[in-house]
């Protein structure tokens, strides 16, 4: 395997500008990929159009070509066609149902073990992952499968806080995560907070960003991970 993968947790971290932080993390997978894709179904809120639009300004001082996946006929052969692909945040139920709708699960697995780069985001790295089971987002569809692309053997949890409004009354985040090791103790959770990423080259795994991630795995919850960690014993 020689996957290439950078899965951020988030669009943006604090009020800085769309995907600005993200531009140092991005720039080194550019170096040999040129023409990338961009595919928006999780953004339901916003016209396909329109968040490609987003991206390309996002990523504007990055000396590549930006086309979304929504202006081929084929979304298959567009995949196979690109130097790299981005996948945006958005829903992460109305983005798998979509990459199963096209057929496009295996493929996006295939061409990124293969050594063609992927960047994602908030849902575009929820997918990542060995299922979306670890979501934060509303179910507004059902997909086909819950079984996601699989570049990691873990599953992840982008957007990460377990702040509690005072006099709210819901389960915290932590609090989430620890049901899903109570019903699956075996699968890991990595955790990680906005302004961070997962960094998969080759068959390494690290911690990039400023931030702590945390792992839950069966009795081991909130355990602090520190920026800069390998993590490739969890590949």
């Amino acid at each position: 395997m020689s996957a290439n993968a950078l899965l951020l947790s988030a669009s943006r971290v604090g009020n800085t500008p769309y995907l600005q932080h993200a531009l140092e993390f991005i720039k080194p997978l550019c170096a040999d990929a040129r023409k990338w894709i961009f595919i928006p179904y999780a953004g339901v809120g916003m016209s396909n159009d329109q968040y490609l639009e987003k991206v390309r300004i996002g990523l504007s001082s990055l000396a590549i070509t930006i086309n979304g996946i929504h202006e081929f006929d084929d979304p298959k052969q567009a995949i196979k066609d690109a130097d790299g692909i981005l996948i945006g945040g958005g829903n992460t139920f109305q983005l798998i149902n979509e990459l199963y709708r096209y057929d496009l699960i295996h493929l996006i697995r295939e061409q990124v073990n293969l050594g063609k780069p992927y960047v994602g985001w908030s849902a575009g790295s929820n997918i990542a992952g060995l299922s979306i089971r670890t979501t934060n987002d509303m179910p507004i569809i059902e997909p086909p499968s819950f079984a996601a692309i699989g570049l990691v053997p873990f599953q992840i949890n982008p957007h990460y806080s377990n702040y509690q409004a005072p006099g709210h009354n819901g389960e915290t985040r932590a609090q989430r995560l620890y049901e899903f090791t109570q019903v699956d103790p075996l699968t890991p959770i990595i955790a990680i907070q906005e302004g961070s990423a997962l960094k998969l080259q080759d068959s390494k795994l690290t911690l990039v960003g400023d931030k702590l991630g945390y792992l839950f795995h069966g009795e081991q919850q909130e355990i602090e991970i520190n920026a800069g960690s390998d993590l490739s014993h969890y590949l």
